[in-house]
């Protein structure tokens, strides 16, 4: 029987091969969350969860390909970027989505991996936030990736309003800023339409962290497609990564990936 109701969502970002993030972590997020996920790739990374080893960029028109294909058949309720490399891809993502008027759009400026490796150049980083930024309904920088954005370095809970009113007012969209980097523990900051709003959330002592980012802004995603305020969003988003990350998976030798299937089994795994 089909299912007509069932809402998507587009992600817009790297490949993992380990599996722990980018894509890969995007599309479990996206099911476990009970929408239907699509892919747009915009790099291949050779990754594991002790780091990355390389990237191979995905040409600008190939990716406008991608795009166009999805746009054109399934057209997503929601669309969550991740990594994107260069400022060529940018370009044509930003392009794509204004074309096509995408809504629902949650961009999480993926900067510099859990490893410490540099995924986007400096040049991005600037057409990132003029082309990006103004799209989005929210952004979702953790504090290093604010700290570039915005300028303003981060040491206390007032530095990240600070830097959350910065980004919002000058980009024009909603800023989840995320805790953690020793600022205010586990406690996120959302800041939209010149109102903050902490999100507290007690830190897990799991050190297998690798792809937080990319499924909290997933699952941000996914909720907002459901029709779920951004508020409603984030708190919901909040809590299934929290029980990801408090079922205690343990794969590799560095910082392993979430366990995105915690909270349910389907009888074809026995």
């Amino acid at each position: 029987m089909r299912c007509e109701n069932i809402k998507t969502v587009l992600t817009i970002a790297g490949s993992d091969s380990s599996g722990g993030a980018g894509i890969q972590a995007d599309l479990k997020t996206m099911l476990a969350n009970g929408v239907y996920g699509m892919s747009v790739i915009t790099a291949l990374t050779a990754q594991n969860t002790l780091g990355v080893t390389a990237i191979y960029e995905i040409s600008p028109e190939f990716l406008k390909q991608q795009l166009d294909a999805v746009f054109m058949d399934i057209f997503p309720d929601a669309v969550k970027i991740g990594m994107t490399a260069n400022e060529k891809l940018i370009e044509v993502i930003a392009d794509r989505l204004a074309f096509y008027n995408a809504k629902k759009i949650v961009v999480d400026p993926v900067m510099i991996a859990t490893s410490g490796a540099r995924l986007i150049s400096e040049k991005a980083v600037t057409v990132l936030t003029k082309k990006l930024l103004p799209l989005a309904v929210a952004a979702t920088p953790n504090i290093p990736e604010a700290e570039v954005i915005s300028g303003i370095i981060i040491k206390s809970k007032e530095d990240m309003i600070a830097s959350a009113r910065y980004i919002s007012d000058t980009y024009g969209c909603a800023v989840l800023l995320k805790g953690g980097h020793n600022v205010n523990d586990a406690d996120d900051l959302l800041f939209a339409e010149g109102e903050a709003t902490w999100f507290s959330g007690v830190r897990i002592d799991n050190p297998n962290t690798h792809g937080t980012g990319c499924t909290l802004s997933s699952a941000i995603a996914s909720n907002l497609a459901k029709g779920y305020d951004l508020k409603a969003s984030v708190k919901r988003a909040k809590a299934y990564i929290s029980g990801a990350l408090a079922a205690m998976l343990d794969l590799g030798r560095g910082s392993g990936p979430l366990d995105h299937g915690f909270d349910g089994i389907s009888r074809f795994a026995e």
